[in-house]
């Protein structure tokens, strides 16, 4: 089985005895301690901070989801990225498809070779007045500053290296080996759709993910609240598993503790019904 970053811990250093001669310099006072910056001791810049700590920067690796891979994923692919969180973002559907003059018109792209850049100028040479008062050229403004195009979840393989310009965006960073540790769905059939793939692909790396649909209405409203939603709960779960890291055997595991953490964040978000299960890659 792969090796679970999360269950990783730093090991200290072993220490070498202290020569009796000459006796060690008393320690440093509390105030001197705290102008040290940085590692080591390195000013860097803010004498009043204290000395980063490792497991500080360690991040959980998510993935959102939504059908076509442009409001609700998006969203909350941009929020968890400036939180600093490595993540990756995709869709479900077959097509990727935004609304139209009409119900039965709807503007309709290809997955993975559409970039978000070309939808906008399609758009708004078609009619820059109803996309702007839609909040679609908005939205693709957005999206365009956070990666190059949609991507399809069941076209992604995981696992891969990502490192063309096409995989690259905001949140890239720590994701650039195809793996992540949490997928949120934002809608039950995406969250269907990522469960029954996971099935069919076997399993190939035998490495745990959390599955987890926040249902969030796609419109433009809701999912500003959703973005919101998700990186709280994107808090919550990367301060359990930094726990477990640092305290290691003496509490639960995170991936035993992801039920009680989810059941607590539905407390605080009880209008956006949640799933969960434990899948594989």
């Amino acid at each position: 089985m792969a090796a679970d970053p999360r269950l990783a811990r730093a090991v200290d250093p072993r220490r070498t005895a202290t020569p009796p001669q000459p006796p060690p310099p008393p320690p440093p006072t509390q105030s001197e301690q705290k102008s040290l910056g940085g590692y080591d001791g390195v000013d860097d810049g803010n004498p009043g901070s204290e000395p980063r700590k490792e497991e500080e920067s360690f991040k959980l690796r998510f993935c959102t989801v939504c059908a076509s891979n442009n409001n609700r994923s998006m969203e909350a692919h941009l929020r968890l990225s400036l939180a600093e969180y490595p993540v990756l973002s995709f869709g479900t559907g077959s097509l990727v498809r935004l609304p139209g003059p009409s119900i039965t018109q709807p503007n309709v792209y290809s997955f993975n070779s559409t970039s978000y850049q070309s939808m906008y100028q399609e758009l708004e040479a078609k009619d820059p007045r109803l996309y702007r008062a839609n909040g679609i050229l908005p939205m693709l403004e957005r999206n365009r500053s956070v990666k190059w195009g949609p991507e399809r979840w069941q076209d992604w393989p995981v696992g891969m290296p990502r490192l063309s310009e096409f995989q690259q965006g905001k949140g890239s960073k720590g994701a650039e080996g195809g793996i992540v540790d949490v997928v949120i769905t934002c809608e039950e059939r995406c969250w269907d759709a990522v469960v029954d793939n996971l099935i069919e692909r076997g399993s190939p790396l035998n490495r745990p993910v959390h599955v987890i649909n926040v249902d969030i209405k796609d419109n433009h409203e809701e999912a500003l609240v959703g973005g919101k939603a998700i990186l709280d709960l994107a808090d919550s779960l990367n301060e359990a598993a930094n726990e477990e890291r640092i305290e290691g055997d003496g509490k639960a595991s995170f991936d035993e503790r992801v039920p009680e953490l989810l059941a607590g964040w539905q407390e605080r978000w009880p209008q956006l019904p949640a799933l969960w299960t434990l899948g594989w890659f």
